[in-house]
């Protein structure tokens, strides 16, 4: 069964190997390359090696002996054929946007919506529904998919930056890298804590707790899958009990923030995994500010409005309107 591909402006330039493997997600890399060895992969109507550079326009026919799996079939973002992504009556609505423009598209994405996976009801992930979105707003490309530039847990707010172009994405990902953007969070501790502080720790997976773990420096044999992370933490209302803290992040490591706080005793209110207990909704973690240096259009500074229950608890506990976070 042939599938027939037409190389876009993203695509100019780029191997064929490196577009095939974008293009055709859900086929194994071993296969991919087998196709292209034997000749099942034609540009302009002839057999193409893998490292042939790819011009704008030319045609792609890649011939399988398979039916096509359900994303090839498209070979396009969710939504491409106008298909509902799930049942209506459990449609999330948009969220808010921030920004949009010069490749990136910045969000203020509601706790409980992750950003990869499906829901258990079947509802659709945050990426899926940006892909949904931006088809209609993109030019055709083999080689670029819409997709998060960094993370945010399913039960955080807050921040989230998309790209919407190749170009946008080499270039957040590359201050990412460099550390140059500055991302901010507002987080609902347990217990006082009084001063400013910078938390430095090695964190370490635990694939079986599913849980990241600040590493003791004793254990030298776990030292290695160790990655350094550090935040820093400043109180901006505190009373005997809890603690808003803003925290900035110099690293962006799975649950740094939750795992870092936790180890030292102020878990997150509401977050059972680390310590916090219950707490009606769960636990508050919201990605307020994100600072990105560029020129205009790119804002310097984009800020995500608290969500409402978020600044009704900060309200019952520290008995002032938060003015200061929008």
């Amino acid at each position: 069964m042939p599938l027939n591909l037409t190389a876009a402006s993203d695509d100019d330039g780029r191997r064929l190997d490196r577009i095939l493997r974008k293009a055709l997600g859900d086929m194994p890399l071993s296969a991919i390359h087998r196709l292209l060895r034997k000749g099942g992969v034609l540009v302009d109507g002839k057999p193409a090696p893998a490292d042939l550079r790819i011009r704008c326009g030319q045609s792609i026919t890649v011939n399988l002996s398979s039916p096509l799996p359900p994303r090839l079939r498209a070979l396009s973002y969710p939504l491409a054929d106008g298909t509902p992504l799930r049942d209506e009556s459990k449609v999330n609505a948009f969220p808010e946007i921030l920004f949009e423009g010069a490749g990136l598209l910045i969000l203020n994405k509601p706790a409980g919506l992750a950003v990869h996976d499906k829901g258990r009801d079947g509802s659709a992930s945050l990426e899926e529904i940006v892909r949904g979105y931006l088809k209609p707003r993109l030019p055709p490309s083999l080689s670029f998919r819409p997709g998060p530039l960094h993370r945010l847990d399913k039960p955080s707010s807050g921040l989230i930056a998309f790209s919407t172009s190749l170009e946008g994405a080499r270039f957040f990902s590359t201050l990412m890298r460099e550390r140059k953007i500055k991302r901010f969070y507002l987080a609902l501790v347990k217990g006082a804590v009084e001063k400013d502080e910078v938390w430095h720790d090695k964190l370490i997976r635990d694939s079986v707790t599913r849980k990241s773990l600040t590493l003791q420096a004793s254990d030298a044999k776990a030292s290695a899958a160790a990655k350094a992370s550090t935040t820093k933490v400043s109180p901006l209302a505190s009373n005997t009990d809890y603690s808003l803290l803003l925290a900035e992040i110099e690293t962006g490591r799975t649950h740094q923030i939750r795992a870092q706080a936790a180890s030292r005793g102020h878990p997150l209110l509401g977050d059972k995994k680390y310590g916090g207990g219950s707490s009606a909704g769960g636990f508050l973690l919201h990605a307020w500010r994100m600072i990105i240096p560029g020129d205009p259009p790119l804002p310097q500074l984009v800020e995500a409005p608290l969500p409402e229950n978020f600044r009704r608890k900060i309200e019952e506990l520290f008995g002032e309107d938060p003015q200061w976070c929008g």
